[in-house]
């Protein structure tokens, strides 16, 4: 696999995301608020395009264009609204995985005891940042119709680079249905095609998905081949992947089973150049841009210490998993006190490495010294193991530029899933070969320096469960996985602090959806709660 560049261009986006907040009022997303609208003098020149598209990425990465503590999503903290951040949040946070210490952040106490209402502002920002990036993506399309370039003369060489950027647009904000699709079940829908400023309707989970699938299908061929992009532009790889984690969970989402499907996508992943980084550690490293796991990244969202400063989720992670006793900031390349121990593991996660086979596995990185493994007090910050996955330092050990805000991309989508989703697919009926999921599951363990292979009779569905946490804790992927194995809700399988009990316990169905914020419902008639609200 050969990236083309280095990446989209931090100084680009910076740019473009500027001018986008400073030429219009309406970035203060309610959900049917579709006129995020440019001035028609920015295309005049015909490099506008490429800062145009690199705007929608942005949104991915930036709140607001003052800096880290600037949100441009009225009565939203920067924080609270970062897309990273609130997936992470969300998908991990609300698991068996991490603990926040600092329970007087608003909205995380409720995330993880599941105890969450539609007032949480971690669930609006979610919703809210999620939408202004299909609105970033109908706004580019708009202004990239043919009719729109012919008008304006656009030369034929840019017109062709403009009809990748029109894909990946379409690609982005598939992306954003495909998140609120899988976390609230329904979405306000726009398209490009939408007039502005309409009150728009409200796609279900099965329309949905039907979208999603039908725009990457529709796409493919003008994405640029899978892994052949500059780094941090999204590919057919990218599409292949949101596809195949669809179908992985189309029974959640559309009662259908699509294993087959995810199989198949699988496959073109893995025959599509990616490789595995030599060092498993590298994907978490500030130089992964750079180092083995570019060839493993199949989509970043892109941190950089001092041209996009953010509290994005590899800022939050680094920062907040230095521990209270350890102190152990300059090793991972922050202060030496970090965030005062804000982040620790759950007494589940921390179990799942105390068998003998994984104490010297890579990818444990628990430090459990004087330190018990419950949390009964969540304040109690020197108590529960800490972990130290991600850092600002390079593979060659030099620290980042900054010592709070980070330069370690945070990996969306990586090739280690394609090898775990294969292995489940198979189990689960889709096809594809039993002797290839082991051997995918072995390549990971042996990156890992793992000596204990497994063979066909050790490969099911709870082996693929733990492993699946082992390989990719903390990357925003936890309670997809939990509801998938209908072990999220109800009490088959209860973690701590699970349902606001210090044991956990069982929590409702409801909760396997999250709630429609308030103040969205407000700004759309055609917007209804979630059943349990």
């Amino acid at each position: 696999m050969k990236k083309r560049i280095k990446n989209i261009g931090v100084l680009s986006l910076l740019f473009i995301f500027t001018f986008i907040s400073s030429c219009t009022d309406d970035l203060n997303i309610i959900p049917n608020d579709d006129d995020t609208l440019l001035g028609e003098e920015l295309f005049e020149d015909e490099g506008a395009y490429r800062q145009v598209i690199a705007g929608v990425y942005a949104n991915l990465a930036l709140t607001g264009t003052e800096g880290a503590g600037n949100s441009n999503i009225d009565g939203i903290d920067a924080g609270t609204s970062q897309f990273g951040r609130v997936l992470l949040y969300m998908q991990t946070l609300s698991a068996d995985q991490m603990i926040w210490s600092y329970e007087n952040d608003p909205g995380t106490r409720e995330i993880q005891r599941n105890i969450w209402t539609a007032q949480n502002p971690l669930i609006l920002g979610m919703f809210s940042r999620t939408h202004l990036t299909v609105s970033l993506a109908n706004n580019f399309l708009r202004e990239t119709t043919d009719e729109k370039l012919n008008e304006r003369g656009v030369s034929d060489a840019i017109r062709a680079d403009i009809v990748e950027y029109r894909a990946e647009a379409r690609l982005l904000r598939a992306l954003s249905y495909y998140y609120m699709m899988d976390l609230f079940g329904k979405a306000n829908f726009g398209t490009d095609e939408d007039v502005v400023n309409k009150v728009l309707p409200v796609y279900n989970r099965a329309q949905l998905f039907e979208f999603i699938e039908s725009e990457l299908l529709a796409i493919e061929s003008d994405l640029v081949p899978a892994g052949q992009n500059e780094y941090g532009r999204a590919d057919a790889g990218v599409a292949n992947m949101i596809l195949a984690k669809m179908y992985l969970n189309a029974e959640v989402y559309i009662g259908e089973n699509r294993y087959s499907d995810c199989i198949d996508n699988c496959q073109k992943l893995l025959t599509s150049g990616y490789s595995l980084a030599t060092d498993y550690k590298h994907n978490f490293l500030a130089d992964n841009n750079t180092n083995s796991a570019v060839n493993e990244l199949i989509f970043p969202i892109v941190s950089d210490g001092f041209t996009t400063q953010n509290f994005g989720p590899t800022t939050v992670m680094i920062n907040g998993s230095v521990g209270s006793i350890e102190v152990n900031g300059a090793e991972v390349g922050v202060s030496e006190g970090g965030w005062g121990g804000a982040l620790r593991v759950r007494r589940e996660f921390a179990e799942l490495w105390q068998d003998g086979d994984f104490i010297d596995d890579d990818r444990n990185t628990i430090i459990s010294d004087d330190r018990p493994i419950g949390i009964i007090d969540i304040s109690d910050r020197d108590t529960g193991f800490i972990i130290q996955k991600y850092a600002n330092v390079t593979s060659n050990g030099t620290p980042g530029i900054d010592q709070t805000f980070v330069d370690t991309d945070f990996p969306l989508f990586r090739l280690a899933d394609v090898y775990l989703m294969y292995a489940e697919a198979h189990l689960r009926g889709g096809g594809g070969s039993l002797d290839e999921a082991v051997t995918l599951i072995n390549d990971l363990r042996i990156r890992a320096n793992n000596p204990n292979m497994i063979s066909n009779g050790d490969l099911t569905l709870p082996f693929i469960l733990d492993e699946r946490s082992r390989e990719l804790h903390w990357e925003a992927h936890r309670r997809q996985d939990l509801i998938r194995f209908g072990l999220y809700t109800g009490g088959n399988y209860n973690w701590a602090w699970k349902g606001n009990g210090s044991n956990g316990i069982a929590i409702p169905a409801h909760l396997d959806l999250y709630p429609i914020p308030n103040f969205s419902l407000s700004s759309n008639p055609n917007l209804t709660q979630n059943p349990g609200y």
